[in-house]
């Protein structure tokens, strides 16, 4: 089973102004770096946590029909089940209809059990298309991820480069990962 982003969020969780207002920064030199720690923040807070932070879609491919019919969807919240589609042997796509699986997205992770079972299916032959996250907004995120973002850009921010000779590790790690905890998906 993979999962593949196939349209990334729209808005981030932080704006740049968010963060240069975290960071006491004024002027614009620094905003394409700032915009870059965001996302960059974002997507590692996003990997730690199994989650999507702000609405984004994605198409999770299988090769074979699963056992129980249940397949796992990642990242989570689940938000909604766009389509399902079997390519048989000979590579053709039939879309699967809504009715013929039944979509639980109130558990973490979400997951669709789909009916019946399909033989011969190609390579990679069940696409499940799908959004998660917690909503379109940055706002709609949970206050301490964003924080958490707010915490780990500052700390890039101000150490730029991978490590100094004889320097402590700051205990930024710490913070970051108490705010993120219990946000993280456990893999089974």
């Amino acid at each position: 089973m993979a999962a593949f982003l196939t349209r990334a969020p729209a808005v981030e969780p932080v704006s740049t102004g968010e963060a240069k207002a975290h960071l006491r920064v004024d002027g614009d030199d620094e905003d394409g770096l700032i915009a870059r720690l965001v996302t960059t923040a974002r997507r590692h807070l996003e990997g730690r946590t199994r989650r999507a932070f702000v609405d984004q879609g994605w198409r999770t491919t299988l090769d074979g029909w699963p056992a129980d019919g249940i397949v796992v969807l990642r990242p989570a919240p689940l938000a909604a089940v766009e389509a399902v589609t079997v390519f048989d042997g000979e590579g053709a796509p039939h879309v699967v209809a809504a009715a013929d699986y039944t979509v639980v997205a109130a558990r973490m992770p979400g997951l669709v059990r789909i009916a019946g079972a399909v033989a011969g299916l190609a390579a990679n032959g069940l696409e499940i298309d799908f959004s998660a996250g917690y909503g379109p907004a940055a706002t709609d995120v949970p206050e301490p991820l964003r924080q958490a973002i707010l915490m780990l850009v500052a700390h890039w921010f101000e150490h730029r480069e991978a490590a100094r000779i004889g320097a402590i590790a700051a205990p930024v790690a710490l913070g970051v990962e108490a705010l993120a905890a219990p946000y993280r998906v456990a893999r089974l």
